[in-house]
Order: C-alpha cells, then sequence, then structure tokens
C-alpha cells in the first residue's frame, strides 16, 4: 500500500508543475527519480529535527463564521481554516518554487497532532473530499491547511444579562509533544486572525480580541499552547423591545386603578389581577431561554422582579384603600341611622347628647339632618380617641402594653381613605422612576 501511495504522490507533483514541462532548470525526465529519491527513507513517524531540538510551527486562522452561541450549554460553534507552517529539512528540494499535492497523502507526511481542548464536539468537512491542503516549498516548509467546524465551550458570567460582555477563548494545544517537541507561535501576532472584524452574529456584536502564547501544564509535562480571546458584546435592543417596554407599560397599566372609583369594585380588582398575571407570565417567559442555575440572579431577573412588587404593590394599595374606605361608611351609616330614629320619633327639635369624655355639656343639634351628620363625621374620630386616653388613664390597672397598642392602632386611623389614592398617584410614579435610574446606573456603568 506505501508504494502505491507514493506512486499517486509522485503523479500529483508531475501535474503540479507549472511553466510548461520545466520546472526551474529540471526535465522531465530529472523530475520523476529527483521526486522518489525525496520520499525514499522518509519516515512519517518521527518529527523533524529529530534529537536536534523542537520544531517551531506558525499557526494563523480565518474564523468563517460563528453560528451559534448558546447561554444554556455555554458554548459556541464556530467554523475556521486552520494553518500551520513548519520547516521539514527532509523534503527540501531544489528550486524556488511551491508544490500543492492533494489532501488525501497527508498520510504519507509527519503532520503536528494539534488540537482544541475545550471542544466539545468538531469535524472536518468532507465536501466533495476532506477539506484539507498541503503544500511543500523548495525549502522544506510545509503549509497544512483545514477546514474545522467545533463547539466550543465559553464560561459565561450572566449577572448582568441582557447587558454583559462575554470574554470566550479558541485554545490549541500539542496532544503528545511537548515544549522540547514542538514550539506554536502565531505567525503574524494579532493579524494571524482573520475574519472577527467583519463578522455580524445575530445578538452580539465582537469588541476586541487577542492573541496569546502560553504553556499547558498537565500532570504528564508541559505543552506549548496559542490562545485566541475574543470579547462579545450582547445587543440590548431587542430584549428592550421584548421585555423591558412591556414591563414597564404593565406597571403603568396598575396606575390606571389609582383613578377609577373606590365604589368599582370589580374594575379595580380586574385591572390588578390582569396586570399581576400577565407580568407572571412575562418572567417565565424570559427564563425559557436560559439556564435554571441558582447562581445566576440576572439584571433582567432583578428588573422584572422590581415591576412584578410595583404591580403588586398597586393591588394591595386598593385592597388597603377599600378596607377604610368600609370602616369610614360603617361609622358614618350608625350617626346616619341615629339622625333618622331622632327625626321620626320628635321631629325638628334638638336633644342634648352627653358625650363620653364631657358629660356636663351637650351639643344642640339643629332642625336638619345634614348638620347632625357633619357634626357627628368630625367629632366621632377625636371623641374615641379622646374616651381611650381617659379610661387608660384614670385606672392604674391597664398595663403598659395595652396603652402602647392603643396608640398603635390610632396612628393607622384614616379620616379619609381617598387620600390614599391621591398619594399613590404621586408615589408610585416617583419610585418607579427613582428605581430605574438606580437599575439602568449600576447595570451600564458599573
Amino acid at each position: 500500500m506505501s508504494v502505491q501511495l507514493q506512486t499517486l504522490l509522485l503523479l500529483t507533483l508531475c501535474l503540479s508543475v507549472t511553466h510548461g514541462n520545466s520546472w526551474g532548470e529540471w526535465n522531465d525526465s530529472q523530475l520523476q527519480p529527483t521526486i522518489q529519491k525525496l520520499m525514499k527513507g522518509y519516515n512519517r513517524y518521527l518529527r523533524p529535527n529529530f534529537n536536534e531540538g523542537p520544531v517551531e510551527i506558525g499557526m494563523s486562522l480565518d474564523i468563517a463564521s460563528i453560528d451559534a452561541i448558546s447561554e444554556i450549554n455555554m458554548d459556541y460553534t464556530a467554523t475556521i481554516f486552520l494553518r500551520q507552517r513548519w520547516r521539514d529539512s527532509r523534503l527540501v528540494f531544489p528550486g524556488n518554487e511551491s508544490v500543492s499535492v492533494d489532501g488525501r497523502l497527508v498520510s504519507l507526511l509527519w503532520i503536528p497532532d494539534t488540537f482544541i481542548p475545550d471542544s466539545k464536539r468538531s469535524f472536518l468537512h468532507d465536501v466533495t473530499v476532506e477539506n484539507r491542503l498541503i503544500r511543500i516549498f523548495s525549502n522544506g516548509t510545509v503549509l497544512y491547511a483545514l477546514r474545522i467546524t467545533a463547539t466550543i465551550a465559553c464560561n459565561m458570567d450572566l449577572t448582568k444579562y441582557p447587558m454583559d460582555r462575554q470574554v470566550c477563548t479558541l485554545q490549541l494545544e500539542s496532544w503528545g509533544y511537548n515544549l522540547q517537541d514542538v514550539v506554536f507561535y502565531w505567525t503574524r501576532g494579532n493579524d494571524s486572525v482573520k475574519g472577527l472584524d467583519i463578522l455580524r452574529l445575530a445578538q452580539y456584536s465582537v469588541e476586541s480580541y487577542y492573541t496569546s502564547v502560553s504553556e499547558a501544564v498537565y500532570e504528564t509535562g508541559q505543552y506549548p499552547k496559542l490562545v485566541l480571546h475574543f470579547a462579545l458584546r450582547r445587543n440590548v435592543l431587542f430584549f428592550i423591545l421584548e421585555t423591558y417596554v412591556p414591563s414597564i407599560l404593565l406597571v403603568v397599566l396598575s396606575w390606571v386603578s389609582f383613578w377609577i372609583s373606590q365604589s368599582s369594585v370589580p374594575a379595580r380588582v380586574c385591572i390588578g389581577v390582569t396586570t399581576v398575571l400577565t407580568m407572571t407570565t412575562l418572567m417565565m417567559g424570559a427564563r425559557t431561554s436560559l439556564p435554571n442555575a441558582n447562581c445566576f440572579i440576572k439584571a433582567i431577573d432583578v428588573y422584572l422582579g422590581i415591576c412584578f412588587t410595583f404591580i403588586f404593590g398597586a393591588l394591595v394599595e386598593y385592597a388597603c384603600a377599600h378596607f377604610y374606605n368600609m370602616q369610614n361608611q360603617t361609622t358614618e351609616d350608625v350617626y346616619r341611622d341615629l339622625l333618622r330614629e331622632f327625626n321620626e320619633s320628635n321631629g325638628n327639635g334638638s336633644i342634648p347628647i352627653v358625650s363620653s369624655n364631657q358629660p356636663n355639656q351637650s351639643v344642640e343639634i339643629g332642625s336638619t339632618a345634614e348638620e347632625l351628620t357633619e357634626q357627628s363625621a368630625n367629632s366621632a374620630t377625636r371623641n374615641n380617641v379622646v374616651s381611650k386616653e381617659k379610661v387608660s388613664g384614670q385606672g392604674c390597672s391597664l398595663s403598659s402594653v395595652k396603652d402602647v397598642s392603643r396608640r398603635a392602632a390610632s396612628a393607622f386611623t384614616v379620616e379619609n381613605p381617598h387620600n390614599i389614592d391621591r398619594r399613590a398617584r404621586t408615589v408610585f410614579p416617583t419610585a418607579f422612576l427613582f428605581v430605574n435610574i438606580l437599575y439602568w446606573l449600576y447595570y451600564l456603568f458599573l
């Protein structure tokens, strides 16, 4: 089989000769035996410069595309053109020309055992043949090029998602040859990487990139390593239109209930419950495309939590306002019933109503029901608080705990429940605007 492959290599080299039927000062009769002599005794299992120092291998990359970047799997899929150059003194031949041979003859030559350590899945393209390139120069330099598609791991920090900036790497190492055998270097530094400047991605934009040379240390020794670092900035405009704007509109919609009458219970409850359920659906949808790791509290989760808090707070505000409104209506109904019974029994006139804290004084009630209702409503709360303080101060048997509880209860007494809605119309928008300013300053500039 080896003789057949050598014969195929010979035929390929003969077909690749340029300038008619001559190559330099050679003719066809001289070329054929010279190539046979070149390959005679070549051992592809031994590296070049064996026992004479390490082989220097220069590398360059062309990034054809980055097909997908997955936050769930924390990886990216890229198609690259990998080019490797080294010098093999056993392949020196006269002249100044280069010879491109068939990629299937790679089995006849020694090639580096370069691999991608962070690769999860990878394959070499083989349509219509394996995408390999072998070019041999007259000074023994070998150019070996491959077209590879690989899924490579990328550790992502999603705490600022979707205002995040991810730094991913593409590493190249030698599998079996250590630093005493091979040495890797970038052929042109940062210019060895092409294609990232013109790359267009769906959610990201390439912010910057650079190359570095380091060493990979394992238990079996130290191995050469080349690293390409590139930073990806996520485009936040898509998430603003898809998540942030709808959540803001839901918060504003929950404030509409502050302008609806407290007596319209179905309308206000419907707005509160609808906005809460819609916000819950929006939060669940935003988390479906992200990993459910407990260690990641993302920026979008914080914002959706803030919006949900304000929407739920608007619903609780109506519950409190309605509760105090019902209390106030109960007190007014008592005095209204009392006035009606008095008018039915005595007609117009006045009777003395003795309060519990001033037994020697009386209140003159006129002939109209409106005056009695107004006086009763204004003095109800004052008389209740004064009577409680007087009773608690007369006896030493009441404990101080009860006194504190009574004063605390009186502090939460609301004279006009409609003021709750009036204050909420100012407090809720102001607080939401202030929280938004803090949120965007922190995640965009810190």
